[in-house]
């Protein structure tokens, strides 16, 4: 901690104790420290996106957006935040980090780590999507859409995780049917798909509430996305089961206007 104290850094529990937490009009937790460069006006915007319906599942969590998260194991006195940006220090940071505090799990998102409003807005929603999995599952709805799309060998999928997963769900011989006519299925393999699937969809329907962003932006060369058309009909069911929040629209253009 010695090393900590005269670089600068600050325990992420220190900051937690000593930092304002707010409660968002969702009822969402989160505050800031150092310099995030990201206006109080914006960031409350970010937090707000996220549905009523949606954050209610989320009231264990607090979000601390800071300059910088840097975490050299696992234990949570390691979590460090540097109260400003320093290319040095960017260099031992991580996009995020989830410590135990008292009453709460604290969430720190380096906010100078990701570039952009863009950037920032997608890690949030990520992790909200992988927190409102992990307390309330995937609605069957979501279930019976994606995996109806999976047995369609619909093209592309959504992240790395859930092509990874898909692909092990199904193996070459379910897409044409067994002996007996039934697919072959890996359960495990597809419980880890649906979850992977509907978290990517929550967080891109949040981001599509916060931000005006071209779908191709979320591109990775390491696997194809998810094809327009299905990743629209998971989004309007995610749409339909968590309503935007007032002032907040849902929209899917398929060409931008000229």
């Amino acid at each position: 901690m010695a090393e900590g104290v005269q670089s600068g850094l600050i325990q992420a529990s220190q900051v937690a104790r000593e930092t304002a937490v707010q409660t968002a009009a969702n009822a969402l937790r989160y505050a800031s420290f150092g310099d995030i460069r990201l206006e109080a006006k914006d960031l409350e915007r970010l937090v707000q996106a996220v549905p009523a319906a949606i954050a209610a599942a989320l009231g264990s969590k607090t979000y601390f957006f800071v300059p910088l998260a840097i975490c050299e194991n696992r234990s949570n006195d390691s979590t460090l935040v540097a109260p400003a940006y320093t290319p040095e220090l960017s260099d031992r940071a991580i996009c995020h980090r989830n410590v135990a505090l008292p009453g709460t799990e604290g969430v720190f998102i380096s906010t100078r780590l990701l570039g952009d409003r863009f950037a920032l807005a997608f890690e949030f929603y990520i992790n909200v999507g992988h927190a409102f999995v992990d307390a309330v599952g995937v609605p069957e709805a979501f279930e019976q859409l994606v995996w109806a799309q999976a047995l369609a060998d619909v093209r592309g999928e959504t992240s790395q995780d859930a092509w990874e997963s898909r692909n092990a769900a199904l193996s070459p011989e379910a897409r044409l049917g067994n002996i007996d006519g039934r697919p072959v299925v890996d359960e495990k393999a597809k419980t880890a798909y649906l979850e992977a699937a509907f978290a990517d969809a929550v967080a891109i329907y949040l981001l599509s509430l916060a931000v005006d962003f071209d779908y191709s932006e979320l591109r990775e060369r390491e696997y194809p996305l998810l094809a327009p058309q299905p990743l629209a009909e998971r989004l309007k069911l995610a749409a339909r089961l968590f309503p935007p929040n007032n002032s907040y629209e849902f929209a899917i253009r398929y060409r931008r206007r000229a």
